[in-house]
């Protein structure tokens, strides 16, 4: 490799050093811990960051300017390590022989009238129970059709929002029982489902959207009252649904430290649909008490819906030590 640099690569070299510079600040932003609104509202770009990073890292290396390729390099390792505790939680330790049941979650966003392709996705991960959030006129409408095989249902009451009524609910091939779930300032629904794991409880959730569009104090209050929640429940307990923030902001942190409750693993992402999978934002979560370990996460078949819907395995955790 030449120490000399031509102009035109030269140029090229400070295009990409400074596209870097977006990357490298929402790793920054990851990694600081900071909870201010302007510093978390970057953090939630971990995802997206790490797939510039990564294509900032090829232009590199095309340019052939050894200290860029160096930079780059860098950028990719700060922005991994900023989105490492979102992407690789804990799973916890499976117990021997336990049982196991499935669950799938889902913002099927209002204005969706795909009915077809929700029933599709449903049925194709064969879960045991169903936890679907922003469930608009048209499914409502269809309910049977894309609840087949889950006869046992708790729904919340409907959420008027600015485009278009929405309920939330639970779905179960065995029983549930409603808990009447309420959590102030967040749309929530509860039940307890029956699984081959005995009796677990289930929060489906969705937060508002984040600072700055919406007031910057509403998702901390939905999470704090979340977690007041969970650390109240005895038992196995998961909350599921659209979060809207990534797990390693600030959000999440609150949700794990109050709450006491693990992410499943956030790769690849669910949002925007849109987006290749592996760029996106995890905001679609779920969360678990540690009697519980995760043994698979995966996204599910499209719904029609700009989230992607989510998989997750559970069995029962070992005792501790």
């Amino acid at each position: 490799m030449s120490d000399r640099v031509s102009p035109v690569r030269l140029f090229a070299a400070g295009v990409v050093g400074l596209a870097l510079l977006a990357p490298l600040g929402i790793a920054l932003a990851g990694l600081s811990g900071i909870g201010h609104r302007w510093v978390d509202i970057l953090a939630q770009f971990t995802g997206p960051a790490l797939a510039a990073a990564i294509v900032g890292l090829a232009a590199a290396a095309l340019v052939r300017v050894r200290g860029l390729i160096v930079a780059a390099a860098g950028v990719c390792v700060l922005t991994l390590a900023a989105g490492w505790s979102q992407w690789a939680p804990p799973r916890g330790k499976a117990e021997a022989g336990s049982p196991g049941f499935t669950l799938y979650s889902a913002n099927l966003y209002v204005r969706n009238i795909d009915v077809a392709a929700m029933a599709a996705s449903i049925a194709a991960a064969d879960a045991d129970v169903v936890v679907l959030v922003e469930v608009g006129n048209a499914p409502r409408a269809a309910i049977d059709r894309i609840l087949v095989g889950y006869p046992y249902r708790v729904v919340t009451g409907r959420l008027d929002r600015p485009d278009g009524p929405a309920l939330s609910l639970i779905a179960s091939r065995r029983p549930l029982r409603d808990i009447e779930l309420r959590i102030p300032v967040l749309h929530v629904v509860g039940a307890v489902a029956e699984t081959p794991l005995g009796p677990v409880t289930i929060a489906g959730v969705h937060f508002t959207r984040p600072w700055p569009y919406q007031v910057q104090w509403e998702q901390i209050r939905q999470a704090e009252g979340l977690s007041n929640w969970a650390a109240s429940v005895e038992g196995p307990v998961i909350a599921a649904g659209d979060f809207n923030s990534v797990a390693g902001a600030r959000i999440g942190k609150i949700i794990r430290i109050d709450g006491g409750l693990i992410p499943a693993p956030g790769w690849p992402g669910t949002w925007p649909s849109p987006l290749p999978a592996f760029a996106g934002m995890t905001i679609d979560q779920v969360y678990r008490s540690p009697e519980l370990a995760v043994v698979d996460r995966r996204l599910g078949r499209p719904t029609g819906s700009d989230h992607r819907p989510v998989i997750t395995r559970f069995v029962r955790a070992a005792p501790a030590g």
